[in-house]
Formats: structure tokens, C-alpha cells, sequence
């Protein structure tokens, strides 16, 4: 995967770390296709299980990770107790846990064969030495952030709800099957296949 970076910053890795570029995170979500989230909810209320929804939505093949769930389904996707569960591998681990089992969880993420292309940990999650790991052996780290925000403002969805996205477009949105708009990141109008 080839991801456009900030550079190396001056203050190092917590400083990489602080701010994405949009060509960084719009690279990420496009060469995305798999992904594990671990933290996945069964309850509608919880942002896991909103994210999870979304980007099914979108097109991602997601794989929820939650031992306490784990042989149940979440919108139609079984869920796994563990990612050394997986019987695929994914393009992105994201991690819907608490900053204090990332580290667990990326290590959990670098024994899987092949190692994932991207690890996200979620919003108000933040493990800089568990990134420092990851990157070591080529993994593209993404925390603090959420990709269903990120991807709404990258495609200008998240305009429509009056937020100022900092995108502005001609860009005809697309129609999902149900009638609703539904806007994307690819260049070329069209859903994520």
C-alpha cells in the first residue's frame, strides 16, 4: 500500500501523529477493502456498532472482533472472539478499545500472517509505542480518528448535515438501493465495489 505521508516531523512520532493529511487518510480508506474491528457492539446506540453498519455500507468486507459475541452475527457478519481467529486476511485492524488494550491489540494484530496494511485506533485512542511497533514492520498507523467521520467528510457527506467538510464538490451523489444519498471518496462517482 502506498500512502502518502506529512514527512517525517521534527518532534517525532507523537508529532506525526497528531494530524493526518487528507491524501493520507482518502489513501488509506481507498485501498481498504477488509477490515477487523475489534470492540465491534451488538447494541445500536454504540458508536462500534454505528461504524460497523457504515462501513459495511460502504462496501468494506468487515469482520467484528468481540469475545463476548464471538459465534453470534452483527448485521449479517459472524462475529470472532480474537483476530488470531481470522481466516482471511484484512487490509485494516481497527481498534474500538480504550487506549490501554491498543497495545495488546496491535501486538495481537502484528502475529497475524500476512500482517495487516493499516492499523486505526479509533477516536480518544492512542498508543504511540504500540505504533512505533507497527510501523517498524511497515504498517501504516491511523489514531485518534474515526474512518466513518473521515470518510464522510472526505466525500462530502458529512456537509450535507450542515458540517463545514472543507470539501466542496460538483460531484452527483450517489443513490443507495433504499433511495438515500449516499456519497464516496472514489475519484469517479460510483459506490466502493
Amino acid at each position: 500500500m502506498t500512502i502518502p505521508t506529512l514527512g517525517d516531523a521534527p518532534d517525532g512520532l507523537a508529532t506525526r501523529h497528531d494530524r493526518y493529511a487528507d491524501a493520507t487518510i482518502r489513501a488509506v480508506l481507498r485501498q481498504t477493502h477488509s477490515v477487523a474491528l475489534v470492540g465491534a457492539s451488538a447494541n445500536p446506540a454504540r458508536p462500534s456498532w454505528i461504524v460497523l453498519k457504515y462501513l459495511l455500507d460502504r462496501g468494506y468486507a468487515v469482520t467484528p472482533v468481540n469475545p463476548g459475541l464471538a459465534g453470534q452475527s452483527l448485521l449479517g457478519r459472524p462475529v470472532i472472539g480474537s483476530l488470531a481467529e481470522l481466516r482471511e486476511p484484512v487490509d485494516m485492524v481497527e481498534i474500538f478499545r480504550n487506549s490501554a488494550a491498543a497495545g495488546p491489540i496491535v501486538e495481537a494484530a502484528l502475529a497475524l500472517d500476512p500482517l495487516p496494511k493499516v492499523i486505526w485506533m479509533q477516536l480518544g485512542v492512542r498508543d504511540d509505542a504500540a505504533a512505533a511497533r507497527a510501523e517498524a514492520r511497515g504498517i501504516t498507523v491511523i489514531m485518534n480518528r474515526c474512518p466513518k467521520i473521515e470518510y464522510g467528510r472526505l466525500s462530502g457527506e458529512i456537509g450535507w448535515t450542515g458540517v463545514n467538510s472543507r470539501i466542496i464538490s460538483a460531484r452527483k451523489p450517489v443513490l443507495s438501493s433504499r433511495g438515500l444519498q449516499k456519497l464516496t471518496i472514489e475519484a469517479r462517482g460510483g459506490p466502493k465495489a
